[in-house]
């Protein structure tokens, strides 16, 4: 329950009291936020731990994977106080400064994952579709350089949802983390309003488009390339079966959310209004947020593992072509 509506400071009156606040929400939601916190801090250490210790930063696509685990791992941290929150009833004991600053890590998390993402479809459209123009743009420096700019850049765009975030407490006694909207208000306020549309449109919108595009101009190239090197033709369809499953993953873990998310918007302009869809979206959105949360928890070590998958074949296809012209130049 993140939204109020309420008309006084303190003993806050709900308009449609504590929606969305059901037994199994309490129990099965912490379960699955513990499950997410386990699996995603020894996945993503074990991503860092790699890529620092035996694969290096010698790759642009190393350097976002490692990048991407840091901010999941950033973000995990406030999972166990939101599984508390949940499985005391939506209760926040932590007090204001954690109530802002876990609100505003989800959001930054929720910002560097996707444009993490999307700076590598970028990459590997530019590796696959343009190898040879790319090559003095795609080093490491450059790519150093890009992820200064998307945590900085997420980091600007979370900082209004921690400064708008606060602990409220309402007419039953309980004390929640969520963000307040007047009742008598004649309209939403801007500021929360932009916080939300922004969310949808930079938070999803707009890199979904730019990956999507990516993987369809990624795998124009490889069915046009098909046809030239027959000899490439399972390592090409490994890659689409990747790049599918990428963007399936990244379409099912967060349309959900964003779905319910978008409702969430039309309440807040007070286009919906009727207290059974609210109780709808609030009983809903627990279970969308566990799911981007999983995608977000992942998605490093799918990525990295079969990139690595990628690049052993690859290896693996050049040396026999070496060793091929080897054994001419012998028999010559």
């Amino acid at each position: 329950m993140a939204n109020m509506t309420a008309t006084a400071s303190e003993g806050i009156e709900l308009t449609c009291g504590m929606s969305g606040s059901h037994r199994f929400i309490f129990t099965l939601v912490p379960v699955v936020y513990g499950f997410n916190f386990v699996i995603g801090v020894v996945g993503n250490s074990m991503v860092v731990a790699v890529i620092y210790r035996y694969m290096k930063l010698k790759t642009v696509a190393n350097v976002f994977v490692l990048n991407l685990a840091i901010s999941d791992l950033t973000f995990l941290i406030t999972l166990p106080m939101w599984a508390t929150f949940t499985a005391t009833g939506y209760y926040w004991p932590f007090g204001s400064f954690l109530c802002k600053a876990c609100a505003g890590l989800v959001i930054f998390n929720l910002y560097t994952s996707i444009f993490f993402l999307t700076a590598l479809s970028i990459d590997r459209y530019l590796a696959i579709v343009h190898p040879v123009r790319s090559r003095r743009y795609r080093t490491v420096g450059y790519a150093r350089i890009s992820c200064v700019l998307v945590w900085i850049f997420a980091f600007v765009l979370s900082v209004p949802t921690a400064l708008t975030r606060e602990v409220h407490i309402i007419a039953n006694g309980t004390t929640v983390c969520g963000i307040l909207h007047p009742k008598d208000a004649p309209r939403p306020d801007n500021l929360l309003l932009a916080i939300s549309l922004m969310k949808s449109l930079l938070g999803f919108l707009v890199p979904f488009l730019i990956i999507i595009t990516c993987y369809c101009l990624i795998g124009r190239a490889l069915m046009r390339s098909r046809h030239i090197q027959k000899s490439v033709r399972s390592r090409d369809d490994e890659v689409l079966r990747m790049l599918a499953a990428a963007v399936l993953a990244f379409f099912l873990c967060w349309v959900p959310h964003q779905v319910f998310h978008f409702l969430q918007v039309l309440h807040q302009m007070k286009v919906l209004k009727d207290c059974s869809i609210v109780e709808i979206i609030d009983t809903a959105m627990p279970f969308t947020i566990c799911i981007a949360y999983l995608n977000s928890c992942v998605n490093p070590i799918v990525i990295s593992s079969k990139m690595s998958a990628l690049s052993y074949r690859a290896s693996e296809a050049l040396s026999l072509t070496t060793k091929g012209k080897t054994s001419s130049a012998d028999s010559k």
